[in-house]
């Protein structure tokens, strides 16, 4: 059928040529959401690794466990948690959109929502985590 589009979905505009991602807010978050996924994942998988060194060598597990008090992996940790963060609030509003009849219709205000609880959480937490490590770096650290 050479010449014909797709069928317009049910909540898309005109704008995007009938296509549910249109590079809007939905789509990026839809991005977010697996990059922070995959993030989690590997972080996961070297947590069990470097874990797993205390059984092979105690003495090994020592020295990756001192490299981790490093300002750059501290920053490093900050980014985690911001991920994890996002991943596990933005998996309640996907979990909103698909069970709750009206969710798809508020998918943007919780997107907003999720947003706003991430900035709320985040700006004490990284201060949280960051405070020693910036005091060592500038003065008054042990």
């Amino acid at each position: 059928m050479a010449g014909t589009t797709a069928p317009e979905r049910a909540g898309s505009s005109s704008k995007g040529g009938g296509t549910l991602y249109r590079g809007d807010l939905g789509m990026w978050s839809w991005v977010a959401h697996r990059i922070t996924g995959v993030l989690t994942f590997f972080f996961l998988f070297a947590h069990v690794l470097d874990t797993a060194l205390v059984r092979v060598s105690p003495d090994a597990y020592d020295k990756v466990i001192e490299t981790y008090k490093n300002p750059v992996v501290n920053l490093f940790e900050v980014g985690l948690v911001g991920a994890v963060l996002y991943h596990a609030l933005n998996g309640i509003r996907v979990m909103l959109v698909d069970f709750w009849e009206k969710g798809a219709r508020y998918q943007k205000q919780m997107l907003w929502g999720v947003l706003g609880v991430w900035v709320l959480v985040m700006v004490p937490g990284t201060y949280f985590m960051m405070v020693r490590t910036v005091s060592h770096l500038f003065g008054g650290g042990q």
